[in-house]
């Protein structure tokens, strides 16, 4: 009967259905563009280099700064070989992090470097752009590759050689004698401006130390970082290693998904208030026009709650086709946006642009389908209880 009610009126119905739809497709498309950018964001930073899970010594994120060799994990361990056969661990790569100066010719500048598993960093570092050169390789031993912006500063370029001087881990100094194999960029020129890397054991012989200050993991899925890493703590319990997920140590990620979900959180809301204010219209002007109905379905018996119901439902059922119809609309236009693609901005310290999508999930289509329900149902409640509300005499004298 609801149904055969919203379509009796399908002039106003087709408002109302409107709105709803085209508030639907809006929140689609806002909320899967933005989900997009979580997605590409949280990926960008797993993969160019912070992996999923960061193994370490208790106490090395609050002491490690100041005394980083009191800190070492060793080289092989019975826990690195249960690690590296834990279940949903796709590789592990070790970390040995340390400063020092770079000479190349008559300069000399302080650099932050890391030792690193060539073959390894490879799955954890695949997003890292390589600008010109080659990546490290455990056939040069000696070969590095060095922030463009440091390399800019020194005045270096692939092929060239300089040398590394840094402080062992009893306190003296040491220097060894490197090849520029390449030149990388990141999102953050910072961090460009003074970093480089080096092969593991170049790193360990300039440091004369055997070892790394952190293992990072990566998994099959970053879904499942979470429970791999909950699962890690309770077999390790007692023995000194600390797990860290990826998301403690993103902090910008952290800053850019909290501000993110408020936007989401006040598209919602202006939606939600649009389509209220146009389905209580709607139905508003429903019970105006059918007063006299509404009093002869008083008259012959019916009860005030089923004429409550009975708006109510109507506007369910607005909402439910409004909700369906905005679905499918915005899935199609997601899938056609992303296929075209979105032109996006160099990020800070890139110079190339890149493409955006919408991403789609079950999660957000539910709440975008709920969203239609629940707000169609709502604005359906005031204009229902007034309906309910009628004098039987008053209302059949209208227009009258």
């Amino acid at each position: 009967m609801a149904f055969r009610n919203v379509t009796r009126q399908y002039r106003r119905s087709l408002l109302g259905i409107a709105a709803v739809a085209f508030g639907v497709v809006s929140l689609v498309l806002a909320a899967g563009f933005i989900e997009w950018i979580y997605w590409a964001t949280r990926e960008g930073a797993i993969q160019s280099g912070l992996g999923h899970i960061h193994v370490m010594r208790a106490g090395y994120l609050e002491k490690g700064q100041a005394d980083p060799m009191r800190h070492l994990l060793p080289s092989s361990s019975a826990e690195l070989q249960e690690i590296e056969h834990f279940a949903k661990v796709k590789t592990i790569a070790p970390r040995l992090s340390f400063n020092g100066m770079i000479s190349h010719g008559e300069s000399t500048i302080s650099f932050v470097g890391e030792g690193v598993d060539p073959e390894a960093e490879r799955i954890v570092s695949r997003a890292m752009n390589l600008s010109s050169g080659q990546t490290l390789s455990s056939d040069a031993p000696t070969g590095i590759v060095l922030g463009r912006g440091l390399a800019e500063n020194l005045g270096v370029k692939v092929g060239g050689t300089v040398v590394l001087l840094a402080t062992t881990g009893a306190g003296g100094l040491n220097a060894v004698e490197c090849t520029v194999r390449g030149l990388f960029t990141s999102v953050s020129k910072a961090y460009d401006d003074s970093a480089l890397r080096v092969p593991m054991p170049l790193a360990r012989r300039l440091l004369r130390v055997d070892g790394a200050h952190r293992w990072i993991l990566v998994v099959d899925d970053t879904r499942d970082t979470t429970a791999t890493m909950l699962a890690l703590r309770e077999k390790f319990r007692g023995s000194g290693l600390e797990f860290v997920p990826w998301y403690e140590l993103a902090d910008f990620y952290k800053k850019t998904a909290a501000l993110l979900s408020k936007q989401v959180s006040i598209v919602e809301l202006i939606i939600g208030i649009i389509i209220v204010l146009s389905i209580t219209n709607t139905m508003m002007m429903s019970v105006l026009e059918r007063t006299a109905e509404i009093g002869t379905c008083l008259a012959i018996g019916r009860r005030r709650r089923q004429i409550l119901l009975q708006f109510v439902y109507e506007g369910l059922t607005i909402g439910l086709i409004g909700g369906a119809l905005g679905l499918t609309l915005g899935a199609s236009l997601a899938m056609l946006i992303s296929y075209v693609g979105i032109p996006m901005p160099p990020p800070p310290g890139m110079s190339e642009g890149y493409s955006g999508e919408i991403m789609l999930t079950g999660a957000l289509l539910s709440k975008a389908f709920l969203l239609a329900i629940g707000t169609t149902t709502l604005a359906s409640l005031y204009p229902a209880w007034k309906a309910s509300r009628l004098e039987i005499v008053d209302a059949l004298r209208h227009n009258r």
